[in-house]
């Protein structure tokens, strides 16, 4: 009876009754290319003094989330004051000028009806009362110059973002134009820079693999830019949830550059031992072992598949349990 057990448990692993044939073709799989992406923002734009001064004032620092037109700094120029002061005493002695030419062309127009003075004299006293009042707008003018000089010393935010470097302290003298911080906005993205030799297989909206401290998630291809820059490719992939507590930070994507053609087979279909790698196969009518070199795992159709690098051919029909 032992005996009889034994050779119907060889038998049973011989030929497994529960075991299904599968003829190899080749399968079209897609090629990853390996590359580190950085996360960076879409637009980084700096926030610039409009005037020249002291920086009296920092309302934000690094890593603060910041909305368009929002003052985040405050710079001042002492001169400024000083400009408004002197302008003001200018107007109120045109003032006081003009306020006497006033009077002496009023009382020339009562004179004149008397024939005490001349006509000539009346119009002197009146182009005398048109300048002034000319000279006092023209300052009132430059006084309002000086004021809106003095409220340009507020520094705005460029867009929407988040303050990615403040390279000024309070106390700094800054010249007009030089940037007060630096903004990033327009979504936070992983920037890519791919061989230029990928370039015709990049599509937008390609499906991209990125492996972070969490595991893998997925992401797609959200912008290819034009430009090439020292033989690569710029491109931004945008990524659910995407952690964005520290810029520039790296992360390993896989991105596709093309298809080939591959022979797939279930990982249960391939055995070890001995350090070697077997496939059952029928050939001839009988169920056979055949050593082959297995490569990487593959997803494939929701299953998971070992690629045939050797060993097998387009075909054969390979048993799997």
């Amino acid at each position: 009876m032992r005996v009889l057990f034994l050779l119907v448990g060889l038998f049973a692993i011989a030929s497994p009754a529960f075991a299904e044939a599968i003829s190899l073709t080749p399968t079209s799989i897609t090629e990853w290319k390996p590359v580190y992406g950085r996360v960076e923002a879409r637009y980084t734009v700096p926030a610039r003094a409009r005037i020249g001064g002291v920086v009296m004032k920092l309302t934000v620092t690094e890593g603060d989330a910041v909305k368009a037109g929002q003052q985040i700094g405050l710079v001042q120029d002492q001169k400024l004051a000083y400009q408004t002061d002197a302008l003001d005493a200018q107007i109120r002695a045109l003032e006081s000028q003009l306020k006497t030419a006033s009077a002496d062309l009023k009382r020339g127009e009562t004179l004149l009806e008397k024939g005490v003075v001349t006509k000539q004299r009346l119009d002197q006293l009146r182009t005398q009362v048109d300048v002034l009042r000319n000279q006092l707008q023209s300052t009132k003018s430059q006084r309002s110059v000086v004021e809106q000089q003095s409220t340009e010393g507020k520094v705005l935010a460029p867009l929407d973002g988040k303050v990615l470097t403040i390279p000024v302290t309070v106390g700094s003298v800054i010249q007009p134009g030089e940037a007060l911080a630096m903004v990033g906005g327009g979504g936070f993205f992983l920037r890519l820079a791919i061989p230029e030799r990928h370039a015709e297989a990049l599509k937008q909206g390609a499906p991209i693999r990125i492996t972070t401290v969490d595991g893998e998630s997925e992401g797609h291809l959200a912008k290819i830019y034009p430009e090439i820059q020292n033989g690569r490719v710029v491109a931004d992939v945008e990524v659910k949830d995407l952690d964005t507590d520290f810029v520039n930070a790296r992360m390993l994507v896989e991105v596709p550059v093309g298809k080939r053609d591959a022979l797939l087979v279930p990982a249960s279909a391939v055995t070890t031992r001995s350090g070697l790698d077997f496939v059952m196969v029928k050939e001839d009518g009988q169920t056979v072992e055949r050593a082959v070199v297995p490569g990487e795992h593959i997803k494939h159709d929701g299953g998971d598949y070992v690629e045939i690098l050797s060993g097998l051919a387009a075909g054969d029909t390979v048993i799997v349990p």
